[in-house]
């Protein structure tokens, strides 16, 4: 049998990488694999701009903590695809095992009958079919892109839907506002589900999200009102619905903004039915939850070990507008509670708002390194991105990779040992995790 990985290259060969949306050809494929669909632990679907894969590492941890099994689906991967398929099991789950990946792939690619299907579609109903197979307490399923047609959207009746903030990113695909994409994300509330809404950046997409959800029926479950409240209070996470009150530590996600997906995450786990989870699980689940590449600091490895003395080296896939504004908050943050000039390491793919991203660093951030991703070709050059740089304000200059942007720190004077920040797209989080030697286990 091939492996993954080759069977993976000809699947980008034979179907086309762009996205093309709609659900007949995946609903096609399930149909001729039995319906993996419908032999599912209960699913909690998840849509969003930001906060997504958080939200879904945060619900994971406490369901584990808890003794449950959980299922999950993300994308993309960061270093290699089995990522994007974890199989729960009691006491922790795991990436799919090669030859079961393999295997999937296979059944997926004979039953396709070489029917058009973009890889998305198929790599997702080969993911369903595997967690059809392997029992669990709970599937957490992202939705790829946008939600109303994305092929993860062929769940009839969900334990709970969940749209995590949402702002302006694939314009292309989901529309120019946020109104437009919150329609879109809106897609996966359905009848008599709980829809669980976070708290919103935009009053916008809070009012459509909201007249969705009762438009199809759908029992919305919203933030900041008697449905829930998530707020910190003395270095404290203290969440509150119409029942209960926690008082519970900080997620161990840095940044701000991973109170609100914590909060999130815990609304969404208990309107899925998971409210007996205790506070000793919420707990645990809150101290050792782990996503790579979402403000990660590498502190060990290839690339660690070249930074400056004392420097400090963090890594985040934020790749939009409003990414920055919460990357950057995240940066002030560590400033206020430990001085240090912020270097930015930045490569962006030419499809993202350069601009938008960059601008939320001027006045923060001392200097820029704007290097290539290498294997992209969606890529933005390394110079392209250093101009808009200049353009907004920032001091920027051009390394020809990572490694060696890390490397000429060390022939800069700095005051205080600096805070390194490479962003600017998950592909590049992924490179860096491989060369670092840093792979998500």
């Amino acid at each position: 049998m091939d492996s993954s990985d080759a069977l993976m290259a000809r699947f980008l060969a034979l179907h086309p990488r762009t996205i093309d949306l709609s659900l007949g050809r995946i609903q096609r494929l399930l149909a001729a694999l039995n319906h993996p669909e419908r032999r599912l632990p209960p699913v909690i679907h998840v849509a969003g701009t930001n906060g997504k894969g958080s939200t879904i590492a945060l619900m994971r941890a406490i369901l584990e903590a808890g003794g449950l099994a959980a299922h999950v689906y993300t994308s993309p991967h960061l270093v290699r695809f089995h990522e994007r398929i974890r199989l729960g099991g009691i006491g922790g789950g795991h990436y799919v095992a090669e030859d079961r990946l393999a295997d999937a792939f296979a059944r997926c690619e004979a039953a396709n009958k070489g029917d058009p299907i973009t890889v998305f579609e198929i790599t997702t109903a080969a993911a369903l079919l595997l967690f059809s197979e392997c029992p669990a307490d709970v599937l957490l399923l992202e939705v790829g892109l946008g939600g109303r047609v994305d092929a993860t959207n062929v769940i009839d009746h969900p334990a709970c839907a969940v749209v995590t903030p949402i702002g302006r990113d694939h314009a292309e695909y989901l529309g120019d506002t946020v109104e437009a994409v919150a329609m879109e994300k809106a897609g996966i509330f359905k009848r008599g589900c709980p829809a669980v809404i976070a708290a919103q950046d935009y009053s916008g997409a809070d009012a459509v999200l909201c007249r969705q959800a009762e438009r199809v029926g759908a029992v919305p479950v919203r933030v900041g009102n008697q449905d829930f409240s998530v707020h910190e209070e003395s270095g404290r996470l203290v969440f509150q619905d119409e029942t209960d009150l926690f008082d519970l530590p900080r997620p161990r996600l840095a940044g701000r903004h991973q109170l609100t997906n914590a909060g999130t995450a815990i609304a969404a786990l208990r309107a899925a039915g998971f409210g007996d989870i205790g506070t000793a699980a919420l707990e645990a689940g809150l101290r050792n939850v782990d996503w790579p590449g979402r403000l990660q600091r590498l502190v060990r490895g290839a690339l660690a070990e070249r930074m400056p003395r004392d420097a400090e080296l963090w890594l985040d896939g934020g790749h939009n507008a409003d990414g920055g504004r919460i990357l950057a908050a995240a940066m002030a943050d560590l400033g206020e509670r430990s001085d240090a000039p912020l270097v930015l390491i930045v490569g962006l793919l030419g499809t993202k708002d350069a601009e938008g991203f960059l601008k939320n660093f001027v006045g923060l951030a001392r200097s820029l390194i704007a290097v290539p991703i290498t294997g992209q070709v969606a890529a933005r050059p390394a110079e392209e991105v250093a101009e808009i740089a200049r353009t907004v304000g920032l001091t920027a200059e051009v390394a020809p990779s990572v490694e060696a942007a890390v490397v000429s720190l060390s022939d800069t004077v700095f005051q205080r040992p600096p805070r390194v920040l490479i962003c600017g797209s998950l592909y590049l989080a992924g490179a860096v995790l491989e060369a670092n030697g840093t792979i998500p286990v």
